[in-house]
């Protein structure tokens, strides 16, 4: 019996060895030196002082900024630890909502954030990106079309010329991946960031 067992354990303590540990640190290397900045989260600093990350949305609420794509994304209760509670661009909680075409909650949730951005600019279509969440919940793109969608109310409350923001957001507009994968996009802090500097 031990005849048919010593190769099982070996090859069990083998692999774990090669999968569970020079793997990871082969890999871990490799991307800490080709991609240092990617490596470390993608941080992006202000005055000495780390703001975000151009990989995780950030919920900007205020009239002066772009808003980014809703998030699904909660965390437990503190008050009943069997419940959960919105907590938008929650990187511990990656997800979608998870919610059916059918739901309610997701109708009313989605009518809601649809009449509120009719009201800010009656004559656009609104953008299904302003109003969608995306599977992750964390999403910190949006289209350009939903930036754009967006300038009157940020000229507004900054009072800046909306021609000027719509440079902005073209200025700020990132390509397809190698040309050929993924959507333009405009990443929400980056933009915003610029709209600090020109406005200040």
């Amino acid at each position: 019996m031990l005849k048919q067992l010593r190769p099982a354990l070996v090859l069990v303590v083998a692999l774990t060895v090669v999968t569970g540990l020079i793997y990871p640190l082969a890999v871990t290397g490799l991307a800490t030196t080709l991609f240092p900045q990617q490596a470390q989260g993608s941080l992006i600093e202000q005055d000495g002082k780390v703001i975000g990350s151009a990989l995780i949305g950030q919920a900007f609420t205020a009239d002066k900024y772009f808003h980014g794509r809703p998030s699904a994304t909660t965390a437990p209760d503190p008050s009943d630890a069997t419940k959960t509670v919105e907590a938008p661009y929650n990187a511990s909680s990656s997800m979608g909502s998870n919610l059916g075409p059918t739901s309610k909650a997701l109708i009313a949730r989605v009518s809601g954030d649809v009449e509120k951005a009719r009201a800010e600019n009656p004559a656009a279509a609104v953008p299904i990106d302003l109003v969608t969440t995306s599977a992750s919940g964390l999403d910190p793109d949006i289209s350009p079309e939903t930036a754009l969608f967006q300038v009157p109310r940020v000229a507004k409350a900054r009072n800046l010329p909306e021609d000027q923001l719509r440079q902005l957001v073209q200025q700020h507009v990132e390509g397809r991946l190698f040309g050929v994968l993924g959507e333009p996009r405009v990443n929400v802090l980056a933009l915003n960031m610029a709209l600090d500097r020109i406005a200040r």
